[in-house]
Formats: structure tokens, sequence, C-alpha cells
């Protein structure tokens, strides 16, 4: 017997957290033995290591306590790389040696597999005189450039591309080139951007009053307020960026603020976080934790909570000290206050389970509820850590106790603080779950309502011929086993049905008891008026969120899945069918479990591209395969005499080549290539200015595509296929294809781009 409840998670394990040799001979021969590697990894600190492992894998049996994938992948591995998933990387100083320094450390932190946030508010803006030099600062966003293509050629552990979050104060003089850089499509695209919005500017909004663009002292512009907030407003209306993060609200309510200052966050803005601070998060699942669910007596056991979260702090705690660092003032300033994220997961499942409608009151208050219990739990475990192993260093009790989050507290954990101090100075975050949730049985992500009770995903096989695969939500799939094919009730909704204002009020009600922030996306209809999409920013400035992130579907953040009713549909129910991946093909997308079998002969066409100022010609061998009557690249060589080329064109020939034979979209290896610049400069090629060789290239690549029928021309992506059909009956929103799998599943999901099919996201 499998402990998979859907096919989809055990390929999650197989493809993401499966130990493996090098040469793909697994050591974790089961699920089981992934569970046994953590618990034994993480009990190695402890002095009763025996007895702590078994209690550890208790924890993590059956999916109950689910850490980050960086934790379930690494621990117990042998593998140099971090178990810590994000980071806030050093303040950056305002001189171009200390600028350059912050990027060497950015990439060796990437290299490891930590996403980065930074805040850009540190640079002076365009145009400002720099001293000594007889020149004008460049400004923040062009630094951002330099970070942005350092990001797109380092991929992060775990063959995960690495995660950047940008962060600009309201008040910097460069704020409005911020807030306007996601409407170049080819623009810091590695990176998520947010405003951090300070309440005398939310103060100055209300008021319709004036606003101060200053830096250093010195103020450079003044606009009017309530315009810059438009501004922000229709940015995000019309691109899905930038968030916005109250970033007073949420130093007032940090545990930390008598010795540290936020001013970013992680890059899914769950974790606002110091300098060189870091991120550990691991997840609850609320979904197995309900008794009797879909009956009159359905509950959620708090006892068996109480004993879980006790558990996963110090398993978590544990993690401080077992893990790497890719820098050595992360792994102080994470041993200095050992601060933890503590999370769930399935609590729309749960909510589901017994009875409550996600976003009603009553759901509402459950929330509160069951994340007051939550922290409860969470503080007096930490509490118990510090009676056995010592408060963290950094404890000061009086400024400790008086910090915004312990007012609010009950009276028996300030009191138990008070006497015995605390291990983990912060410990509960909702962080981005879509893997992990996938990996446990497609349970709902995060606190995020459930997006699609079910959808179809397609799979090519080797022979050509393609499969299809039901993925199922798992309290739906509950359901069925317990009614069979009886009607889903009423209060089965999901994100594509609820109104902003309910995901507002929910992520509100979590808020109250997560001392740190929520990863959390509030979806839109498409056609929600401006005024209307504007206060729901409001509503969660008014509710006490310490942020804000939508996603409204359109025809630059993505149109509509196509989706066909299901013969026990409940309102709003709908089973998602992908839409369109080639020409004809009828609307299936085209996903290889496995990449094709080269057949013995291909019919190309070679290339040759000669870049100014080198001796040498590059040639680039592009060769199609015919599946279904359609042609499609199956496989490119680049060759060049210049043995100082020989490398890259190698690694380039393998991995494009890769991508190729998996199928789908590979059209944004083009856009990817296209948008790489060399700092040395580019050149002038046919009346165009083409920033790098690796660009050239991708425009190759691209006519390529264009001349077999691929593509419909330059700079527009995949070919239409006009028997597609995009129709909106309720469903999910279409994003771009996912660059792992190639299917059009990929939508905003607690502010991540994240693939529903095989749980890519973007956010790493």
């Amino acid at each position: 017997m499998t402990r998979f409840a859907a096919p989809i998670a055990e390929q999650i394990w197989n493809m993401k957290y499966r130990f493996k040799a090098a040469d793909g001979a697994a050591h974790d021969l089961t699920v089981e033995d992934t569970w046994r590697r953590i618990a034994r990894a993480l009990a190695e600190v402890e002095s009763d290591s025996a007895t702590w492992e078994e209690r550890f894998y208790e924890a993590l049996e059956d999916f109950k306590f689910l850490p980050a994938g960086r934790i379930t992948a690494g621990a117990g591995t042998g593998r140099k790389v971090t178990m810590f998933n994000c980071f806030v990387m050093g303040t950056v100083p305002d001189d171009m040696g200390g600028i350059f320094d912050n990027l060497r450390e950015a990439a060796l932190t990437m290299q490891q597999g930590g996403g980065i946030g930074y805040d850009f508010s540190t640079i002076r803006p365009k145009g400002a005189e720099v001293l000594g030099v007889s020149a004008d600062a460049s400004g923040p966003l062009s630094f951002m450039d330099v970070w942005d293509a350092m990001c797109r050629t380092i991929m992060s552990a775990g063959s995960r591309r690495g995660a950047m979050m940008a962060t600009m104060r309201c008040d910097h003089p460069d704020i409005e080139a911020f807030i306007a850089a996601k409407s170049d499509p080819a623009r810091l695209r590695m990176f998520n951007l947010s405003v951090l919005i300070t309440d005398p500017f939310m103060d100055a909004v209300r008021e319709d009053g004036p606003w101060d663009l200053m830096f250093d002292g010195r103020v450079y512009h003044t606009v009017n307020a309530r315009d810059l907030w438009n501004r922000i407003m229709q940015a995000t209306y019309d691109y899905a960026e930038p968030g916005v993060i109250f970033i007073d609200r949420i130093n007032a309510a940090n545990n930390l603020a008598y010795c540290e200052t936020i001013a970013a966050t992680n890059p899914c803005g769950e974790q606002p976080l110091p300098p060189y601070g870091a991120c550990l998060l691991g997840s609850i699942n609320l979904a197995k934790l309900v008794s009797n669910p879909f009956e009159g007596a359905a509950a959620l056991d708090e006892e068996a909570l109480s004993r879980l979260v006790a558990t996963a702090v110090r398993m978590m705690d544990n993690v401080v000290d077992a893990s790497k660092f890719p820098l050595e003032a992360q792994a102080a300033e994470a041993r200095a206050k050992r601060r933890i994220g503590l999370g769930v997961t399935g609590l729309a499942d749960a909510l589901l389970m017994v009875g409550l409608r996600y976003g009603s009151d009553e759901a509402v208050q459950q929330t509160e509820d069951w994340l007051h219990a939550i922290a409860r739990a969470a503080y007096l475990a930490s509490v118990e850590l510090a009676r056995e192993k010592g408060a963290f260093p950094l404890f000061d009790r009086d400024a400790y106790l008086a910090s915004g989050t312990m007012k609010a507290m009950d009276a028996d954990v300030r009191d138990a603080v008070a006497k015995h101090g605390i291990r983990n100075a912060l410990l509960t975050s909702i962080a981005p779950t879509g893997t992990i949730s996938l990996y446990a049985g497609n349970v709902s992500s995060g606190i995020e309502p459930v997006f699609a009770y079910s959808y179809t995903r397609k799979v090519l096989q080797k022979d050509g011929s393609r499969t299809e695969e039901e993925v199922v939500d798992y309290a739906v799939r509950m359901w069925r086993d317990k009614f069979g094919d009886a009607e889903l009730p009423e209060y089965f909704v999901n994100a594509q049905t609820l109104p902003p204002e309910d995901h507002v009020k929910m992520q509100a009600a979590a808020q109250k008891w997560v001392d740190s922030s929520i990863s959390k996306t509030i979806n839109c209809p498409e056609d929600i008026s401006f005024e209307a999409f504007k206060n729901v920013y409001l509503q969660a400035w008014d509710l006490g969120c310490k942020g804000c992130t939508t996603y409204r579907p359109n025809d630059v953040t993505g149109s509509v899945l196509s989706v066909s009713e299901t013969s026990n549909s409940a309102p709003g129910e709908t089973a998602a069918q992908v839409p369109g991946g080639l020409p004809g093909e009828g609307g299936d997308v085209i996903y290889m479990s496995e990449p094709l079998d080269r057949p013995t002969e291909l019919e190309g066409a070679t290339y040759k591209l000669k870049w100014p100022d080198s001796n040498h010609a590059i040639y680039i061998t592009v060769n199609d395969i015919v599946l279904n009557g359609h042609r499609r690249p199956f496989e490119v060589f680049i060759n060049s005499k210049n043995m100082e080329h020989y490398a890259w064109t190698v690694a380039l020939t393998r991995m494009i080549s890769a991508v190729f034979r998996r199928g789908g979209d590979v059209s944004f290896v083009v856009e990817e290539l296209k948008a790489v610049f060399d700092p040395r400069g580019g050149a002038w090629m046919s009346g165009k200015y083409v920033p790098s060789i690796l660009a050239a290239i991708g425009g190759i690549l691209e006519q390529h595509m264009v001349q077999i029928g691929f593509l419909e021309g330059e700079g527009m992506g995949l070919k239409t296929d006009p028997q597609a059909q995009v129709v909106n009956l309720g469903g999910a929103p279409k994003g771009p294809a996912c660059p792992a799998c190639g299917e059009f599943g990929m939508h905003m999901v607690e502010g991540c781009m994240t693939c529903g099919s095989c749980g890519h996201s973007k956010c790493g």
C-alpha cells in the first residue's frame, strides 16, 4: 500500500524530495525512508536522539507536518546546501564597491538554493550627483537590472531557479520608475516587486495631501499622495505588480523591534526580515487533523494539533543548528534570534470538512480560533525549549514583552515568557505551500481557498500516446470516497467564485495570530472596476493586514482556463481543461513524463551567426520533430571554432535540447536568451541593437520557430491554436505556460506564479 493519496503526489516526491545519488540511484526507496532521513538528521542535535527521532518521524508520518522543501530535500543527505528557504541580504551601501560586494553575496546565496530579498531604497536616485567622479548616478533600477542578469545565470539547489524580491520605499525619488518597471515584459523578470508603504503615506492618501520624494534628507520632488497611490494601483491592476507592504505596521508588530529594523521581505512576502535575516519554514497540515469529516460531529482535533505544533517547533529549532549557511553573517543572525516560521496548509480543505464556506463569517472566526491555538501552542513550546536549552541570545525580557505582538498575547503565555524566556524570537508565518501541498495529496495551499476542485493532466508517453490523469482536491476526493457521486454541498467554493472581500477577511483573520506575515493572493475578477480594485487594498489596510497581493487575469497576466462542467459539479465547481499547446492540437498541451527518444532522421536548418569584433562565426543547427502532423523544435547544436566559446556552447546545446525534448511551450527559451545583456556591450545587427551573443542566438531560434509555424511571429510567443476555445465558466485563471512541464496551469498562488500540474514555482 502506498502512502500517496494521488499519483501526482508520488511524482512530486520522486522529482523534488527523494534522496538520490548523482547517478540517479535512489537512497530513499520509499517515502517512509524520506521521513526517517529527516527525523534522524534533525534529532542528531538532541542528547536523547533516539527518542526524538521517533517523535519527529511520527509528526512527519502521513504528511501531518510538512517541513519546507529545502528541509525535506536536504536534511540527512550530507549535501552542503542550506535548509533555509529565503534570505534578506545585507543593506546595500550607496557606493559602487559596496553594491558589487552585495551582488557577490547574493550570487553565493542563490548558488546554495536560497531566494533573496533586497531593499533598493538605500541607493541614490537616478541623476543624483556622484561626488568625486563628475558623474550622475544611474539609480537603483539600473543596479536591479544587474541583479536580474545575475539571477538568470544561477540555478539554485534542487534544480530551482532563484527568486528575488525587490522593495523600495514610497518616498524614494525613483519610486515612480520602480512602480512602472514591470510594464516592460522583458525587464526584471527574476524579481517580485513591492512598495514599502508607510503610515504617513496612507494618512496623506486619505487626506489627498502632498507627498515628498526624498533621499538623504533632500527633497527631490513633491507629488500628490493619492496620485502616487493610484499609480501603484494601476500598475498592479494591469501587471499584478508591484505588491504592497505596510512596512511601519510590520516594524511596530515585530517582537524584535528593540534590536532590528525591517525594510525587506523574502520573495513571497511572508517573512519580513532584517539584514542577513533567514526564513525557516514548515507547515501544519490541518486537513489531516479533522476527525469525522463531513459529519455533524466533524471537528479539528485541537489536542492533537497542540502536540503536533510542539514537536514541529522543536524540529524547526533544531534546523537552525543543523543547517549550512551561504554566508557567516546569515548564520550569526539566525543563531542570535532563532527565528522560525511555522504555518499551515490545508486550511480551506479543513473548513470544508467541518462544513464551513471559506470566506463566511463562521469560517473567518474558525480560522482565527485555529491560528490562535497554533500561536499559543508554538509560544508555549518555545518557552519549554528555553527552559531546557536557553532563550535566544538577544532575548530582552522587558523589551520583548512590550512588543506589538506580545502585547496581544494571552496572559498565561506572557507570564511564561517573563518567567522562563523564549527559545525563538518569532515563531509563526504562512508561506507558499504549492509544491508540498501537492506532495501531501493535493491539499489546499496555505490559507488559500481551493483553487480548482479537479483538473486533468495530459501526459505524453514515449510512444507518442497520451494518458489523462485527473488531479482532485484532497477534500473533494474524501467527499467522493464517502458519498460517491452525491452533489457537492453549496458551501464548496473555489478561488474564482469568491469575492475579493472574502479573501481579505480570511487573510486578516489569520494575521491576528501570525507574528511574521502571510503569503496570499487575493483573486479578483477580470471585470472588476478600478475603484473596486483599489478598495481591496484599502480594506486590507483597514483590517490590519501587513501587505496585499492581488491577481486579476487579463491580456498581460493571463486569460482564462477553458473548463468543462462535470456531472456532479456543485455551483462554481469545474474541472479545468488545459488549453492549446501546438497549432491544431485541439487544446492539448504536450507534457512528457520522460523525453522522447530521438528518431533516426530529423529535418532541420543551420544558421550562421557572425558577431561583430569576433574572429569566428557561430553555427546554430535546429532540428525538428513532427508530432501529430505538427512540426516543433526538438534539438539544437551550437558550434564555433573559437575555443573560448567551447564550454558555454556545449552547455547551451545540452540545456536547450533537454528543454525542447520535454515538449510544451518552449518559446520561453527564446524570451530568456533575448533578455540576456552583456555588461561589455552588445552590437547593432541588421539595424537592431542586440544586447549579447546569447540574445542573438535567441533571435535565431525565434526566427526558426516562426519559419516552421511554431510561433506566430517575432515576440508573439506560442502560435495561437484556432481550435482551442477559451471560455469562462467560473474556472481558473490561465497564466503563461509552465517552464518545467509545459502545461498552461500557471496561476498566482500565495503571491507567486505556480503550476498546478507539476508544482513548479517561480519563487523556488
